[in-house]
């Protein structure tokens, strides 16, 4: 799988070699999404359901002092996933202008796939999997209400 919004820091820093400076990246070649970062209220639980569905795997802990814990997810087919608790208790509500983090599949049987495994790790269905003319789609929530949309595009 690989995610929607980019092929991930090593990509980008592939890129930044490729091009000889940070000047000349920016001059000469897109800027490409390395991550994702979630605020979430059961970091722990957050943590299980990313490794369970979709095999993510921690890459390091970025940040753990008495206001904030932020573990990093490393996909090393896409994007890297930052799972954000903050320590003071506060509230985490998802908001209006919030889209689904999104996977590009190979194929419909990997969409059907990715759902099954999404709903045994604790997903809640949004949307089945569907589609025609060779698209395949389904969408779920993981155990917090994010979106994650599970795409095949013909």
């Amino acid at each position: 799988m690989r995610m929607i919004l980019g092929a991930g820091v090593a990509l980008a820093a592939a890129l930044a070699l490729a091009a000889g400076t940070s000047e000349a990246l920016a001059q000469d070649r897109p800027q490409v999404p390395g991550f994702v970062k979630f605020n979430v209220a059961d970091q722990d639980k957050m943590l299980a359901f990313y490794q369970k569905a979709f095999g993510a795997t921690v890459q390091k802990v970025a940040v753990d002092n008495a206001q904030i814990k932020e573990i990093i997810l490393n996909n090393p087919k896409g994007m890297d996933l930052a799972l954000v608790f903050y320590k003071d208790g506060r509230k985490i509500a998802i908001g209006s202008a919030e889209g689904p983090i999104g996977f590009y599949l190979k194929d419909a049987k990997a969409v059907d796939d990715a759902y099954a495994s999404a709903m045994a790790a604790g997903a809640t269905s949004k949307s089945m999997p569907g589609g025609g003319g060779g698209l395949r789609v389904a969408t779920v929530a993981d155990p917090e209400g994010h979106e994650i949309e599970l795409l095949h595009l013909p």
